[in-house]
């Protein structure tokens, strides 16, 4: 994340307690895929496109870089990367757009609880034997 895409964040949002939940700032962001529910059918559809169609670019681009071989390990990239090969034709797509929504989460729930971003929270070290 640089400068341009947190200050656009930041003034885009505006006050981070008006969202309860840290996800509602995907569904704000537009970031959140629609549903088509009617009898037996339940399908997912493109995202809603709702909110600040700037931040929303740049998130995307964010996730993108991440997203690349050259983009800084993270448990985010690994759950992106994994989530773009099981997919079919679509499925990098859909990964960066999860990824940009999930770019999305954390930014609003480290800026709620002052936490310092880990990017390998999830990995766990083992210590040689002595």
């Amino acid at each position: 994340m640089g400068p341009v895409t947190t200050l656009e964040f930041v003034l885009t949002i505006g006050d981070p307690k008006r969202f309860p939940k840290s996800r509602d700032v995907g569904l704000y962001l537009g970031l959140t895929p629609r549903r088509d529910q009617s009898g037996n059918t339940d399908q997912q559809l493109r995202i809603s496109k709702a909110g600040n169609k700037h931040l929303r670019t740049l998130l995307v681009q964010c996730a993108q870089y991440l997203m690349v071989r050259f983009g800084p390990d993270s448990d985010l990239k690994r759950w992106g990367v994994k989530m773009a090969s099981r997919g079919e034709k679509n499925g990098k797509k859909r990964a960066i757009t999860a990824v940009a929504r999930k770019l999305a989460v954390l930014m609003h729930h480290l800026w709620v609880t002052g936490d310092v971003y880990q990017p390998l929270h999830n990995i766990t070290v083992s210590c040689p034997d002595s």
